[in-house]
């Protein structure tokens, strides 16, 4: 029988379809209309902007880089690289252009994927002036000798770099992290499903009612953004943040992978190896050594902040990956879906988190108050099981995971069983 897709999914994979077309990189006015299309999803989102020029630790605030027009034209006025046709064509932050060169010049400035000729590379230098364009092998390999009119319409101007921020008050000022990218041109999976499923959570966690812990949502762009977002707020996150994540790469359908914080030792990853371990059918496990994305400037030495990912297929790691193949057909409404649910697992289960300890010396008489089943059945001496494990073990050392670790079952497996004997007075649970 095949499985209905949620509204919820449906609409992540519009919002894919929505933004693909259009030119992000790390400024500009791509980051700003990406922004704004978040911003009537979620009200609660606000866009900032930081000065060109402006110092954030080691690094500076860069220029912003817009693009207008840009093409290779051959003698016969043919446009054979056209930005306007795909906008990995042309290499980020390029500088102006507007020449004539012959074939032999021309290459200096062209980027190819030899064992992926049907695929256009993504190609950046945003730190050094240059000027290129990237295109198919088999587009290169049918260049004719003779002279090509390149032309690039690009500014490079002091401006603004441009991220969003959401927060949402929780009953404590402890806060969740939840951290994605919007800087890369037409890319699905590693770049537009990580703000998707973002906004799908943050869209549910805005409905959530008590929330205990405040939510930080943030949509930077990657390395220069992040940088800049941890140097404008590093008080609050050094003082706050007990667990975040790293959303990228999160729309397929293939395996899941998890990226642990720096030591692998934090709350972040805790959580994120349980619910992976009784949530999925199997997960791939890296380690802080094969980072690549803003985890490594949250967990950085000084800063040290809880930071972990999870991801389906990780970056670098497949094939699509920095390629025009990284497309719509890559990114799929189950595949977001899948993600969605993971992580709304792992909110929900730090939401819940506690140290229990049972109210009572011996086990507690259940039958009287309705918690022990009066009927026996073929399951009912596993759910006795289950409750009065769950008992034994709750003396106040341990929390609500090393006890569902100790139990070996899912935590959400207990949270009724938490909730009904604190409701009959046998147990408190410290934050």
């Amino acid at each position: 029988m095949k499985i209905p897709i949620s509204n919820t999914a449906s609409k992540m994979y519009k919002w894919v379809e929505d933004l693909f077309p259009i030119n992000r990189s790390l400024t500009g006015p791509g980051v700003r209309e990406t922004l704004q299309y978040l911003q009537k999803i979620v009200p609660e989102l606000t866009i900032q902007e930081v000065p060109t020029g402006t110092n954030v630790f080691d690094w500076t605030v860069p220029e912003e880089w817009s693009v207008h027009e840009a093409y290779i034209q051959d003698e016969d006025g043919e446009k054979i690289v056209d930005f306007d046709d795909h906008n990995l064509h042309l290499v980020g932050y390029s500088e102006p252009v507007d020449e004539w060169m012959t074939l032999e010049d021309l290459e200096n400035h062209l980027y190819t994927l030899p064992d992926q000729p049907d695929a256009i590379p993504y190609v950046t230098s945003y730190y050094k002036r240059r000027w290129g364009f990237c295109m198919t092998q088999n587009q290169k390999d049918s260049l004719r000798s003779g002279k090509y009119h390149v032309y690039i319409d690009s500014q490079l101007k002091s401006g603004v770099l441009n991220y969003g921020e959401i927060i949402l008050p929780g009953q404590t000022e402890k806060e969740i992290l939840l951290s994605t990218y919007i800087c890369h041109p037409s890319m699905a999976n590693n770049e537009l499903s990580g703000p998707a499923v973002t906004t799908a959570l943050a869209k549910w966690l805005t409905k959530l009612e008590n929330r205990k812990y405040t939510y930080r949502i943030v949509y930077v762009p990657e390395t220069i953004g992040a940088i800049t977002y941890i140097s404008k707020h590093i008080d609050q996150l050094k003082k706050n943040v007990i667990a975040g994540y790293q959303i990228t790469c999160v729309g397929d359908e293939r395996n899941y992978s998890f990226l642990s914080s720096r030591y692998g030792n934090t709350l972040a990853d805790r959580v994120a190896k349980h619910v992976l371990k009784h949530a999925v059918d199997n997960y791939k496990e890296y380690s802080f050594l094969e980072r690549g994305s803003d985890e490594r400037q949250y967990c950085s030495p000084g800063i040290d902040l809880p930071v972990a990912s999870i991801m389906r297929s990780k970056y670098g790691e497949y094939s699509e990956y920095h390629t025009s193949l990284d497309n719509l057909d890559l990114v799929t409404q189950k595949g977001l879906e899948g993600a969605y649910e993971v992580y709304k697992k792992v909110i929900e289960a730090i939401e819940n988190n506690c140290t229990p300890k049972v109210n009572v010396y011996c086990e507690p008489q259940l039958g009287k108050r309705g918690l022990y089943p009066d009927v026996s059945k073929k399951d009912s001496a596993t759910e006795v099981r289950l409750l009065t494990n769950f008992i034994a073990y709750a003396d106040g050392k341990n929390d609500l995971f090393e006890i569902a670790e100790i139990l070996d079952v899912p935590i959400w497996n207990l949270y009724n069983i938490l909730f009904n004997l604190i409701g009959e007075g046998l147990m408190q649970c410290n934050n």
